[in-house]
């Protein structure tokens, strides 16, 4: 039986995320000769090939086995590092949590995830915070690979492995350049849009799934102008007058209360999603991770909060 040096995981995995490894031997401070021999090491303690391609830079299938254990086994490590920090601090501040908290969010949540975290750190100073912000179907991706425990996503997603608990809602509202023709009219109905120039969100943003939903509830179409990835890049094409967009109401607040941007008066908008908070349902949270939890569905509403509620 193999014993698995968690050094050598921890450098695998860093090479199998980041694509390379001189990108593995930046982000760890490591030469990449050293960052080679390791590897070098590993295989022969495996006896398999875990790289293969003209830089090494693809997975075999051993590599891809041993990624999918080598996440987990570094969770596991992870959370009982936290645990025993817990016991090795003073007895005074055993009951505060430290240790590293790896929070991943969705684009659109990037708006009020650094106050949610700077509110609970500055409760508890022990803690270190690490943000990834990153495409939905990437913060899934994370954490289901055990790359990260916790994160903040739009609505509910469909994976059975992953739980999501609500604690806020997440306004829509649909957005014009201020000297638009609709902006200003008061009560408009959805069929008054179907000529209206539509600015998408990308395949696979909880915003585009969420308007394609209400398009359909409606039992209409619209005029697709553009598809662009992003909010800001969206909001910059609406205000200069290339369409009209649907987007979440965190994304644009600074805009609407300078009046570079336009909220439609829509019968019925805004309409809600839910903001969730996602975890693992193989894995109970502990330390910083079940803390930061708490605090999410204690308070976190309340800097979830914005216009047009």
């Amino acid at each position: 039986m193999k014993t698995f040096n968690l050094r050598h995981l921890h450098l695998f995995e860093a090479i199998a995320s980041g694509g390379s490894f001189s990108r593995a031997a930046e982000s760890l401070a490591m030469t990449q000769s050293a960052v080679s021999m390791q590897m070098r090491q590993l295989e022969t303690d495996l006896g398999l090939k875990l790289f293969d391609g003209p830089r090494r830079q693809r997975l075999t299938d051993a590599g891809q086995e041993l990624l999918q254990h080598a996440r987990l086994l570094l969770a596991q490590a992870r959370a009982a590092d936290q645990a025993l920090a817990q016991l090795r601090a003073d007895p005074a501040e055993q009951g505060s949590p430290r240790g590293l908290l790896h929070l991943g969010v969705v684009s659109t949540a990037h708006y009020f995830a650094p106050r949610l975290l700077h509110a609970f750190c500055q409760r508890h100073p022990q803690v270190r915070l690490k943000l990834t912000v990153a495409k939905r179907s990437e913060v899934l991706a994370m954490l289901q690979e055990h790359r990260m425990d916790i994160a903040i996503a739009g609505h509910p997603p469909s994976e059975a492995d992953l739980e999501a608990t609500r604690f806020a809602r997440h306004p829509h509202c649909i957005v014009a350049a201020p000297n638009h023709p609709l902006a200003g009219q008061r009560g408009l109905s959805w069929a008054e849009l179907r000529e209206e120039n539509f600015i998408f969100r990308e395949p696979g943003s909880a915003t585009r799934q969420f308007l394609e939903h209400l398009l359909q509830q409606q039992s209409i179409q619209v005029r697709a102008g553009l598809e662009l990835a992003g909010n800001e890049t969206i909001k910059q094409a609406v205000m200069c007058g290339m369409g009209i967009s649907f987007l979440s109401a965190h994304s644009f607040q600074v805009e609407a209360e300078t009046g570079r941007l336009a909220v439609l008066d829509v019968r019925g908008m805004p309409k809600h999603i839910d903001w969730c908070f996602l975890q693992r349902r193989d894995s109970q949270l502990t330390g910083a991770n079940a803390a930061f939890r708490q605090f999410v569905l204690d308070e976190g509403a309340g800097y979830a909060a914005c216009r047009y509620t």
